[in-house]
């Protein structure tokens, strides 16, 4: 027998190999045996007959090559026979091999001389070796045919018929729809035809230019939307909202614009001062990619260029090994536009590579040339410029920190896994096609539906959600992130992020199929037009998928009186995006329960940002490196929740508990302390204002006008989970600009004024903000009007070293629930398709009973996986 190839004999063990032994070889493990079938040759012609089973390793399979008759096996009882007189029978037409063999590859030959076996038998009887012949071959069809279907593949799943309950017209939805890549590209034209200036592509613009910075979709007003949608009112006209930055006129300025009717505009209008109250000036605009570039240069060329001997010896400075990270709010005053710029090692991961270097940049003048080095941070020490500092290097003033140089790939703070690939992780699919549908920008899943759309500054949001058919909101959407750090370095103590004014919809990204969302998710392209002329496409950044979540909505097992089961599998949808705003990863997701429950729910991930660690750094967060601090930050989200509980006009009502000292009836002479409910309804905003550290109550809905069956006001109720660290103070100077993150929860009156609680002008001039949220909240009347929720929701994020590479997003989770509170007579989930009962009494193994009974057949298929593809890194590709 030859060495080299791997080839099975089981005569070689001394007993036959019986097909279950066979077939585990082969990753086939029978579950039942049946009496009737033959599993040998011993079994199948006689009880002296032994059988063996010739299997053979070909190409890459194990081969089912099938059971072989030796001539001994009359002789002797099964499993007693030895090596040495194993004399195989193997087949003799290639046809057979070929039905016996499953895989490729080639015969192993371990069954030979045939002819010393058929003699053998002649001589104890003429007629039983062409019996034994038949036999074995019956047998090896028999086996061969059940070990061919067993290594089949299974069929694809097919899509079975969706059960969807009515919710409304999908094509209504385009009302909130966003615009289209042709819509923008008209807005674009209509412009640059229109307003009798020359406008600059935002890609290369100069402060001192005119340019578009952004074109996204004007939602009309609620009231016109409602007539469309309700009332069979014409559909408001489609129109969109440009954002222009004009730096070349006598008063530069930043200007709003509603241009329409789209498709073909024929009008635009300034609605800046109606919407702010005033023009919005020059020094509040977002910084452009191209300053930042412009910035990158600067002090490349400019500021470096002062002091090469201390890059040189220091950072063995060659152009291109370092990076910067900028700093917002830019200053101390309205009108600065002052940045510090940290600088970082160019490598993979560069967020938690500081080198000790930082450089604060007066770019507030529209003449790039007349930009400046207004002070310069070392290793602990402040310098006037880098002139100043390479004086003090090179005259040995300086205490040096030389940090090592990072590889390419950052070393630890490279992304590559440290392990090799191994077993699979387990995948999620649908075994009959979703159980949704998405037309356009419209959802139905089940009872619900909903619009979606994706803005350019706050990202993802939701319109017109209903259940039932019935809407229970009409706006949830994100509003603002923002990050306040601590650090004993200038750049690090001085950060505010708020990242809208960097643009959370416009830095959404591409989504990794099977890691980003389930692999068969369905994947979503979006369109943006920011800082270019031209719309610019993310391929698959936006998902939608149903997931069983691995545990019972709902359940009981009954063992007192009656014995049953009662259970709902917890499947939810979820749509999510996923934005990398500078270091930070925030997933976001708003996900629908069966039950009639909402969840907007954000999770963190990334790189930690970081200081170099120097002095007393350990008093603001923790040493993750060599010469890494991780720097303390708060983490601060505010979404904008618009419910309509049975209809528009609703009031605020709390329920708590409060415990109640009673003398027990039956025993007077005996106290009880007995909780009881609460009631309160919440008059005003200002008793609707829940300060971020008070205590709030924990049963707080939006309560209807009707009532359900049991004569209690229909509510959704607000579930918040939060674990957010302290708030700016009130004293400072910038708290104003945020001031929304004062409050757990706000409720106001909803006003078409007032449709965002921050502005993107806010990031950039906090001490004179665009938007005060703080005064919403005027103390007017909140009872039996359209009132919105205004909920803040966050986390404590000290970096530690389980933060390197990056943070992960457990325990970095936070959101709100919406849950039907007496909204509906009972549980809607009741009425669910995938509720599973049965009794001690009934066969809970018939499919007509108990559907889960049927998996091993309707769940059978293998899911038609598409190929993987990703195009992250041609994202900004334009159309």
């Amino acid at each position: 027998m030859r060495r080299d190839r791997v080839t099975w004999r089981h005569w070689e063990k001394q007993r036959p190999l019986g097909l279950t032994e066979a077939g585990a070889l082969h990753g086939v493990t029978p579950q039942r045996r049946n009496p009737s079938v033959a599993w040998g040759v011993s079994q199948a012609l006689a009880p002296q007959l032994a059988s063996s089973v010739c299997l053979g390793w070909g190409g890459n399979r194990l081969n089912w090559l099938g059971p072989v008759i030796t001539s001994r096996s009359l002789m002797r009882a099964p499993g007693s026979l030895p090596t040495s007189q194993a004399t195989p029978l193997r087949p003799q037409s290639s046809n057979d091999l070929k039905a016996w063999s499953a895989g490729e590859g080639t015969y192993s030959g371990c069954c030979s001389q045939t002819p010393c076996a058929v003699s053998a038998l002649r001589e104890m009887n003429p007629k039983l070796p062409y019996v034994l012949l038949v036999g074995a071959a019956l047998i090896i069809f028999i086996l061969s045919c059940m070990l061919l279907s067993r290594g089949r593949r299974s069929p694809g799943c097919e899509s079975q018929p969706r059960i969807v309950e009515k919710t409304g017209s999908t094509s209504q939805s385009l009302v909130f729809a966003d615009l289209t890549p042709e819509e923008m590209v008209q807005v674009v034209r209509y412009l640059q035809g229109s307003l009798g200036v020359q406008l600059v592509d935002a890609s290369r613009a100069r402060p001192s230019d005119n340019c578009i910075a952004s074109v996204d979709v004007q939602v009309p007003a609620k009231a016109e939307v409602l007539r469309f949608l309700d009332g069979g009112g014409a559909r408001p006209p489609r129109e969109a909202l440009a954002v222009l930055y004009f730096g070349n006129q006598p008063d530069p300025n930043v200007t709003e614009y509603v241009v329409g009717p789209l498709p073909t505009p024929a009008y635009h209008r300034d609605i800046t001062v109606q919407k702010y109250g005033g023009k919005v000036p020059y020094h509040r605009r977002p910084m452009l990619g191209s300053e930042y570039k412009q910035v990158g240069v600067f002090l490349e060329t400019v500021a470096f260029a002062a002091a090469p001997t201390f890059l040189k010896e220091v950072f063995e400075y060659d152009g291109t090994n370092m990076v910067f990270q900028t700093t917002a709010p830019h200053g101390f005053q309205s009108g600065d536009r002052k940045s510090w710029f940290i600088v970082f090692q160019n490598v993979s991961g560069f967020f938690v590579h500081p080198v000790g270097l930082e450089v604060l940049v007066d770019h507030s003048s529209l003449d790039i040339s007349r930009w400046a080095v207004s002070r310069v941070f070392y290793n602990g020490q402040y310098y006037r410029d880098m002139v100043q500092l390479e004086s003090a290097y090179v005259q040995g003033r300086i205490s040096v920190e030389k940090v090592r140089k990072a590889p390419r790939d950052g070393d630890f703070s490279s992304m590559k896994p440290r392990a090799p690939w191994a077993t699979l992780f387990p995948l999620q699919y649908e075994p009959q096609g979703p159980r949704y549908s998405i037309r356009n920008n419209h959802v139905l899943f089940q009872a619900w539906s909903f619009a979606f759309g994706m803005s350019v500054n706050t990202g993802l949001r939701l319109f017109d959600i209903r259940h039932k058919g019935e809407r229970v909101a009409y706006e949830i959407s994100i509003q603002e992130a923002l990050s306040v750090y601590g650090s004993n370095c200038p750049g690090g103590m001085s950060t505010r992020y708020m990242d809208g004014s960097f643009g959370i919809g416009r830095y959404t990204s591409p989504l990794v199929r099977g890691v980003d969302c389930p692999y068969s998710a369905t994947y979503v392209d979006t369109h943006s037009l920011s800082e270019t002329l031209s719309p610019s496409k993310r391929k698959a950044s936006l998902c939608i998928f149903e997931q069983n979540l691995g545990s019972p909505l709902r359940r009981h097992y009954s063992n007192l009186q009656s014995l049953y089961y009662g259970g709902l599998v917890n499947s939810a949808l979820v749509v999510r995006s996923i934005a990398t705003v500078g270091n930070h990863d925030y997933v976001w997701d708003f996900i629908f329960y069966q039950n009639g429950a909402i969840e907007g729910k954000v999770q963190a991930t990334g790189y930690a940002s970081s200081s170099f660690l120097h002095g007393d750094g350990l008093r603001y967060g923790n040493r993750v490196w060599e010469h890494t601090l991780g720097t303390i930050r708060t983490h601060s989200i505010n979404y904008k929740v618009d419910l309509d509980v049975g209809g528009v006009k609703n009031s605020l009502v709390a329920h708590d508990m409060a415990f109640e000292m009673v003398r027990a009836p039956w025993s007077p002479e005996q106290q009880i302390e007995r909780p009881r409910l609460t009631k309160k309804v919440l008059d005003t905003e200002d008793q609707a204002a829940f300060r971020l550290q008070s205590k709030m109550p924990r049963y707080i809905y939006f309560a209807a006008n009707s009532k359900n069956k049991w004569g209690h006001q229909r509510g959704y109720r607000i579930q918040i989970t939060s674990f957010a660290g302290d708030h700016v103070p009130e004293a400072s100077s910038m708290e104003r600009a945020i001031s929304w993150a004062r409050y757990h929860l706000a409720v106001t009156r909803r006003k078409e004024e007032e449709p965002t609680s921050t502005s993107i002008y806010n990031q950039n001039d906090p001490w004179t903000p665009t938007v005060t949220f703080a005064n919403f909240i005027n103390n007017e009347t909140i009872t039996n009007e359209d009132l919105v929720a205004w909920i803040t929701t966050g986390f404590l994020h000290i970096p530690h070293s389980e933060d390197i590479p990056n943070t992960v997003t457990v325990g970095n989770s936070v959101g709100f629930l919406l849950r039907p509170y007496n909204y509906y007579d009972l549980d809607p989930s009741i009425y669910s398709h995938d509720g599973v009962f049965f009794t001690s009494e009934q066969d809970f193994t018939a499919c007509e009973i108990n559907p889960i009974a049927c998996l091993p057949k309707t769940a059978s298929c293998l899911p038609n996986l598409p190929p993987f593809t990703y195009d992250g890194f041609q994202n900004m590709s334009r159309l």
